[in-house]
C-alpha cells in the first residue's frame, strides 16, 4: 500500500480544475461588467433632434 499513487494526483487534479471552475463563475460577472460595459440604444426622438 503506498501513499503517494497515482490516483490520489488524479484527485487532486479534478478538486482542483473543478475548485478553479468555481471560482471563475463567481469572480466572472464583475469582470463581464468591468471590461463590457452595457450597451445603450439611442432613440430615434434623440437622433432627429441632433440633426
Amino acid at each position: 500500500m503506498g501513499l503517494l499513487k497515482p490516483d490520489l494526483y488524479r484527485s487532486f487534479g479534478i478538486g482542483f480544475a473543478l475548485g478553479a471552475v468555481l471560482v471563475a463563475m463567481q469572480i466572472g460577472p464583475s469582470f463581464q461588467e468591468q471590461f463590457l460595459p452595457s450597451a445603450h440604444a439611442e432613440t430615434v426622438e434623440s437622433s432627429a433632434q441632433q440633426r
